[in-house]
């Protein structure tokens, strides 16, 4: 069956295996993906993933990253969705928690967070909420 939202799907399975105080988690890979993984990993909300080839589109191995008992990802929710899409200009980029959390958006120069969209003056479809 084809799945119609790959990145809440992604975002769910971070989310469940964070509850579930799992090592890492396995994620059907793809390059907006990897993009959203490596500004999770630049913004240290996870340690760190790795692309492990079986042969069809690949995998991608996130590794979750806590702070003693507490996880480091507080939250995390899907903003724009297939049958609602959510587009921001740079002046309206949303903030999340007044600044201590990332909005990851999707531009015209690749997925970002609201903070470099801001800087670069770019809008685009704002994709998640990560805090």
């Amino acid at each position: 069956m084809q799945m119609s939202d790959v990145i809440a799907d992604m975002l769910t399975r971070i989310r469940n295996a964070s509850n579930a105080k799992h090592e890492t988690v396995d994620i059907p890979a793809s390059n907006m993906k990897k993009s959203i993984a490596d500004i999770l990993v630049k913004e240290g909300y996870v340690k760190g993933y790795n692309i492990v080839e079986d042969g069809k589109q690949g995998i991608i191995r996130v590794t979750l990253k806590y702070n003693g008992k507490d996880k480091a990802i507080k939250g995390l929710r899907r903003v724009s969705k297939p049958g609602l899409r959510i587009y921001a200009s740079c002046e309206d980029m949303p903030r999340v928690m007044n600044g201590l959390g990332v909005a990851i958006v999707s531009t015209s120069k690749g997925v970002m967070t609201d903070k470099e969209a801001r800087k670069n003056n770019i809008g685009g479809e704002v994709l998640a909420f990560v805090w």
